[in-house]
């Protein structure tokens, strides 16, 4: 599924996986001078420290430097986003389970607000999980899974109101430099240890009808491993 996503959507650059015992936990990319900087992955990383997992991406040029071009409507509107996919059942994050690819997406908005309870956070990169599904009608080949209207699927208590797929957690978040940080209570991500994963920078858009699909994966900036084929491993911090 997720193969084929990146198949017609990664950028010029060669991933080069650093594998080793040494730090089997971290995928190293080589950097692509055709990737915008800000997006241009140089090294992913998910690792346990303590009791907590922390999620880090290192880029090229200044983490969250670049913003999308505000439109002034909800509709159409353009979302760009630091990924890592994993191996997560979505039942881990507070869903009904096998609904489809897990990810931590650390996102920016500047046109409207999807923060828990009726928080506001479209002037701020933020957190959130998000539920993936293949979607030819999108450009990027993904879509955040759509709830039907009518439906009522299991959701976590932050998720934000929305008819989508998605959590709006506040867990601490950075971006300083090079580097994108999330850190997450292992309480709450019991299952993220030995998990699979990979790094992503993308950008996503609102269907400007508001229809389903209503938000879409339209752009893939960068891949880490090239093929989104989840070559890191969780494992404790060294």
């Amino acid at each position: 599924m997720i193969r084929n996503f990146a198949a017609g959507a990664f950028l010029a650059g060669t991933a080069s996986l650093w594998l080793t015992a040494a730090s089997a936990h971290s995928i190293k990319t080589d950097p692509a001078e055709a990737v915008q900087a800000s997006f241009d992955i140089v090294e992913t990383t998910i690792v346990t420290k303590g009791s907590s997992a922390v999620f880090s991406t290192r880029v090229r040029g200044k983490a969250g430097s670049e913003k999308p071009a505000t439109t002034g409507k909800f509709e159409g509107s353009g979302v760009y986003a630091y990924v890592w996919p994993t191996s997560l059942n979505s039942s881990e994050i507070g869903f009904d389970k096998d609904q489809g690819i897990v990810a931590l997406a650390v996102t920016f908005h500047p046109d409207f607000d999807d923060a828990a309870k009726g928080g506001k956070n479209r002037d701020v990169w933020h957190p959130h999980w998000v539920v993936l599904a293949e979607d030819k009608a999108c450009g990027g080949g993904l879509k955040i899974i759509d709830i039907p209207e009518g439906k009522k699927p299991k959701v976590p208590e932050t998720w934000p109101g929305v008819p989508l797929l998605i959590d709006s957690p506040a867990y601490p978040t950075t971006l300083k430099g090079d580097s994108v940080d999330v850190t997450i209570p292992l309480s709450l991500i019991g299952g993220i240890m030995g998990a699979s994963y990979d790094g992503v920078t993308a950008g996503l858009k609102v269907n400007a009808n508001l229809h389903a699909p209503l938000l879409c994966v339209s752009n893939v900036f960068k891949v880490a491993s090239g093929n989104l084929s989840l070559p890191g491993k969780v494992m404790p911090s060294k």
